[in-house]
This record gives structure tokens, sequence and C-alpha cells, in this order.
């Protein structure tokens, strides 16, 4: 990436930041306590309770296979749709619309670390209620996605720390609302190599001419987000860093015309890069759900960008 280029998109992951509440302000590495480690057969998984935010500690599970590594990692980005008590334990267990097994078995086969963290509201966080707290953060000057991004990126802060993980092999992935915290993250921090999303890359204005808005929960939600920027305009953002899109044509949270969009402006903006291989689009005709085609994309892109080393 050129100076200008670079400028310009620092300038705009400021702007971004601005509109989210503001960028972590904590950047010592956060401070951690191991619960517990399980052996579960082809992993380990280690329950941790992360100090990412002045608010509350914020539970995590770490997978990881058998060995000394330092082994690529992902930081796995659980979904919505709703199911408040289930956060960090889709990664080992699942939920319907994935694919069997869980993330956490194909992963560590690829020899691939994952971290879950529950995100505001979810999991052994669910004591927070996603509309009070919205409420609440807005009266603060803070808006609860801004909020969850930043626990995102303080996340990866952990992993790179620790010395089983590779620092310079940290990718993100995720369906759904994790699938948005994917390209939201990879755009807005630099150490994340690769982003894979899965049924939630979603452009703004294909959304509100198919009258679909109140399809996703607030959490969704930026004030003044339009007025500076496209969905197209932050996943610019990850260029020239690769990047695989997986969705369904019949998702109402996907739009088709605005995966065309997307898809149009992304590969002009990947050839600029001299990136043309780096962004993808993979349609299937269903709903929201992850299909077995898309779980063979994602595995044979984590495989390249994050496992395999460059010669």
């Amino acid at each position: 990436m050129n100076e200008k280029k670079a400028q310009s998109a620092a300038a705009q992951r400021h702007a971004l930041w601005r509109l989210l509440g503001g960028a972590p302000q904590q950047r010592q590495p956060p401070t951690v306590q191991s619960v517990a480690i399980e052996d579960r057969g082809g992993f380990l998984l280690e329950k941790l309770q992360l100090a990412l935010n002045e608010r509350e500690p914020v539970p995590a599970y770490l997978v990881r296979p058998h060995g000394a590594g330092p082994f690529p990692a992902v930081l796995y980005n659980h979904a919505h749709g709703g199911r408040y008590e289930m956060g960090k334990e889709e990664l080992v267990d699942g939920r319907p619309a994935l694919q069997e097994p869980p993330y956490a078995e194909p992963l560590t086969r690829l020899g691939i670390a994952a971290l879950c963290i529950d995100h505001y509201c979810f999991g052994d966080r669910r004591h927070n209620r996603e509309s009070a707290l919205f409420k609440e953060l807005l009266w603060r000057g803070k808006v609860l996605w801004g909020e969850m991004v930043a626990d995102s990126v303080r996340a990866v802060d952990y992993l790179q720390t620790r010395e089983d993980i590779d620092s310079q092999r940290i990718g993100t992935m995720g369906l759904s609302m994790g699938s948005s915290m994917a390209w939201w993250l990879a755009a807005l921090d630099t150490r994340i190599r690769c982003c894979v999303d899965i049924c939630c890359l979603t452009d703004f204005q294909a959304l509100l001419e198919a009258g679909g808005i109140d399809n996703h929960s607030i959490y969704y939600f930026v004030p003044g987000l339009l007025r500076r920027f496209t969905t197209t305009s932050i996943n610019a953002l990850i260029a020239p860093r690769p990047h695989l899109s997986l969705a369904g044509l019949r998702d109402p949270l996907t739009p088709p015309e605005g995966l065309r969009r997307i898809d149009e402006a992304l590969q002009i903006v990947y050839d600029a890069h001299g990136a043309t291989d780096g962004w993808r689009l993979v349609t299937e005709d269903v709903g929201h759900v992850e299909t077995g085609g898309m779980r063979a994309e994602t595995l044979t892109f984590l495989q390249r960008f994050l496992v395999v080393e460059d010669e």
C-alpha cells in the first residue's frame, strides 16, 4: 500500500472509531485468569476470564491443538439469533444455522487455535439486556456496537500476548452477527491477516430499499453511520488483505442487489491494490444458513491464508 492510500485508510478508520464512540483506550496487555483447561480429545479447551474493558470481566473460550505451537489463530465471533444464552459456547457446541461439527473441531484439526468471547448481553454476560444497555450507552455517549468491537480489538491484544499463538497469523471469522463483527474488526484492526464473513455482508442501502431494516437487532445500529460510510467503504479498508464472503441469495439480511453492488465495488478496490484474488464472494441459493459448500470454502481459505507459510 502506498503512503497516500495508507494515510487515507488511517483517516477513515479514525472517523469510523469516532462514530463508534472511540477506539479502545486501554492498550496494555489485558489481564487474564485461566479458569480451567479441558482435554476434548482432538483439542484443548481453555476457559478464561479476560479484562478487556473497564465495565466487566469477559468470559472466553480458547481452543488449540495439542502441542507447543505457536499456532495461527482466529478470533471466532459468535452469532446473535436471539439466543442470548449462547455466546462463546457456539465455538464448541455449534448452532442450528451452522454445519456440523462445531468449528472448534475442524479449526484445531487444521492446526489453528480459536478464541471466542462472550459479547455484551450473551452467554455469561446476559445480565445486560440488549435494548437497555443500548439506551444506557447512548446516554453515556457510547455505542453498543462500538463497545462490542472494542472488546474484539482487545481480544486480539490478548491473543498477541500468548507464546502459543503466532501473532503474525491472526484471522477472524463468524456467522450472522459474527460475520458483521468479522468485517468490522478486519476493517479497523490491520493486525487481522484475513477475514471470513458468513451470511451477513449487508449493504445498508439495499437493506433499506428492501424494507428489511427490522431484520437486524438494535445492537447493529451506529448513529450517523450512513452520513459518512457505506458497507463497501468499510470493507474497502480490509484491502489488500484476503477476504472471503459467503452469502445466501434468499437471506433477508443480505439482499442480492446489495451483494452485487459490494462485489463489483470490492473487485475494483482489490484490483487497484494489485490483489485481484484477495476478495471473493460466494453465493448459494439458500437462506440465512451455512451450507456444506460454505464450510469447505471457509476451511480452504483459512488453510491457504493462515496455515500455509509464505514461501
